[in-house]
C-alpha cells in the first residue's frame, strides 16, 4: 500500500511537471522573445528599423500602410532609431545576431555592414518573380557600395541628390531680396562669391547663415562644384595633388573661421541646421529632400530650394546625391517575407506611396518621376530633378569600410579651429592611403 501510494504520488507530480513545463513554453511562444517571428493572430511579424526626423517616420509608415493592406497575413513594426547613434547601434546589433528584420543603411558605412556577414545577399530574389522591383529598374549611379559586382545588399530607398534650402524671411530681414538667390541663379551668377556675400550680410544682421555640416555630402558637393576630385577612377586618394579640391576645403576654412558659415559641430547641443531654420534663426541649410515634409508643416516658414552654387562659371555643377539602401539580416526568422516587403518598399508602388504630396526624397526610380515634377511646396521642386540628373554618388571614400568617419573626424579639428588647411589635407591624404591599401591587401 504504501508503495503503491508513493507511485501514485509520483505520477501525479510527474504530470504537473509536464503542464508547468508545457504551459510555461506556451507563454514563452506568446511573449514573442525575438524580434520578428509568428504571433498569436498567426500574423508573420517583421521588424524595420530607420532614422529621421517625426514627419519622415511618418512617411516611412505610409508604404508599411499599403503593404500591411495588401498583406494581411504580415504585421511590420517601426523602430526609429535616433541619427547620431543609428550606425553603432545597428552594427552592434548584426554583430550580436540580434538586429531588426530590415534596417535602413547609409552609402557611406554599408561596406562595413556587408563586412559582419549578416546583410542578406538580394540579386536571387530580386529577379525573381516573387519580386515587386527588378534590379535594373534602379538608376545605375545609386548603387554605391550595395553593390558588388553582381551581388546585392540593399536597394536604394529612394534618392536625395544635395541642393541649398534658403530661408526668405531671414534673407528680407537682412535687407537682401527674399528670392535673390533664385534671381541670381537665373542670371548665371549663383556662385562661391555671391554665396559667400550673402552671408555676409546675414550674419552683420545678427543672424546665421549657412550653416556646414561635417559630413562627406558636404564635403565632396563643394569639392565637385569647383571642379574638382578627392580620389581617381582607381578610388586612389590624390587630394595632394588636386588644386581645385585643396582650393574648394580652403573656401571652407575661411568662410567657417571669419563667420560667414556656422560650424554645425559648434552649435549648442540640440540645435541642429534643421531647426535653426525653422525658427528663422538662419538663411541656409544644405540637404535632400528630407526637411521638406517637416518644414511644409511649419505656416511661419518660407522656403525654396537652389541647386549648390558653383565656383566654375557653370550655372549648375554635380553635388552629391545621398541615398540610403534597405536591407535584411540573415539571422531574420522571416527572411523570403522580408525580402518581398524590401522590394515592395522600394517598387514603382513602395515608393509612390511614400514621395507622394511632400514626401521626404526623389525617387530612385524613373517612373516615379512624375511625383516631383507635379509637387507644388516648394516653388522649384523640378531642380530635385535637375540635381539627380547631373548629380553622383559618392562610391570611392565610402566603399572603404571606416574611412568616412576617420576623414569626419580629422576635418572636425579644422573646422573648430584646431588645425590649419593645409594639415588637415596631408592627415586625410596619410590616413586614406594607409587604409586603402589595407583595404586592396586583405
Amino acid at each position: 500500500m504504501e508503495m503503491r501510494g508513493k507511485s501514485s504520488w509520483l505520477g501525479k507530480g510527474l504530470l504537473a511537471m509536464v503542464l508547468i513545463v508545457l504551459l510555461l513554453s506556451a507563454c514563452s511562444s506568446d511573449s514573442g522573445g525575438s524580434s520578428s517571428g509568428g504571433s498569436s493572430d498567426g500574423k508573420v511579424q517583421l521588424t524595420m528599423t530607420a532614422w529621421g526626423n517625426p514627419a519622415e517616420i511618418k512617411v516611412y509608415q505610409k508604404a508599411i500602410d499599403a503593404y500591411q493592406e495588401d498583406n494581411p497575413d504580415v504585421s511590420i513594426k517601426l523602430i526609429p532609431g535616433p541619427g547620431d547613434t543609428y550606425k553603432q547601434k545597428l552594427l552592434t546589433q548584426l554583430q550580436g545576431s540580434q538586429s531588426p528584420d530590415l534596417f535602413y543603411v547609409g552609402a557611406e558605412y554599408m561596406s562595413q555592414l556587408i563586412e559582419t556577414g549578416r546583410v542578406a545577399e538580394l540579386s536571387e530574389f530580386l529577379n525573381s518573380d516573387e519580386s515587386f522591383v527588378k534590379p535594373e529598374e534602379f538608376a545605375e549611379g545609386l548603387w554605391g557600395a550595395a553593390k558588388k559586382e553582381e551581388e546585392i545588399y540593399g536597394t536604394p530607398v529612394d534618392s536625395n541628390p544635395m541642393l541649398l534650402y534658403y530661408n526668405k524671411t531671414v534673407l528680407e530681414e537682412a535687407g537682401l531680396d527674399p528670392n535673390e538667390p533664385q534671381k541670381l541663379y537665373e542670371a548665371g551668377e549663383w556662385n562661391w562669391e555671391k554665396f559667400a556675400e550673402i552671408n555676409k550680410q546675414v550674419t552683420e544682421s545678427g543672424k546665421y547663415g549657412f550653416v556646414a555640416e561635417n559630413t562627406s555630402s558636404h564635403l565632396f558637393s563643394w569639392v565637385w562644384t569647383n571642379g574638382g576630385k578627392m580620389y581617381d577612377e582607381e578610388g586612389n586618394i590624390i587630394l595632394q595633388e588636386n588644386e581645385k579640391a585643396q582650393e574648394a576645403i580652403a573656401y571652407l576654412n575661411e568662410n567657417v573661421s571669419n563667420g560667414n558659415f556656422k560650424y554645425a559641430g559648434s552649435l549648442p547641443e540640440g540645435q541642429g541646421p534643421d531647426a535653426m531654420f525653422m525658427s528663422n534663426q538662419t538663411a541656409f541649410a544644405a540637404a535632400g529632400r528630407w526637411y521638406t515634409p517637416m518644414f511644409s508643416e511649419n505656416k511661419n516658414l518660407e522656403f525654396d530650394y537652389i541647386p549648390w552654387p558653383t565656383n566654375t562659371g557653370e550655372k549648375m555643377e554635380p553635388a552629391v546625391i545621398a541615398t540610403a539602401y534597405l536591407s535584411t539580416t540573415t539571422d531574420s526568422d522571416n527572411l523570403e517575407e522580408a525580402k518581398k516587403f524590401l522590394s515592395f518598399y522600394t517598387s514603382e508602388k513602395g515608393q509612390r506611396a511614400r514621395l507622394e504630396g511632400n514626401g521626404n526624397a526623389v525617387p530612385s526610380i524613373a517612373s516615379v518621376d512624375d511625383i516631383i515634377e507635379n509637387a507644388e511646396v516648394p516653388e522649384h521642386s523640378s531642380y530635385l530633378i535637375d540635381a539627380r540628373d547631373i548629380g553622383k554618388v559618392e562610391a570611392n571614400q565610402s566603399v572603404i569600410p571606416g574611412l568616412d568617419q576617420e576623414v569626419i573626424d580629422i576635418f572636425d579639428l579644422m573646422f573648430l579651429g584646431e588645425q590649419t588647411p593645409e594639415d588637415t589635407i596631408t592627415k586625410v591624404s596619410e590616413k586614406a592611403k594607409s587604409m586603402i591599401e589595407d583595404y586592396k591587401n586583405q
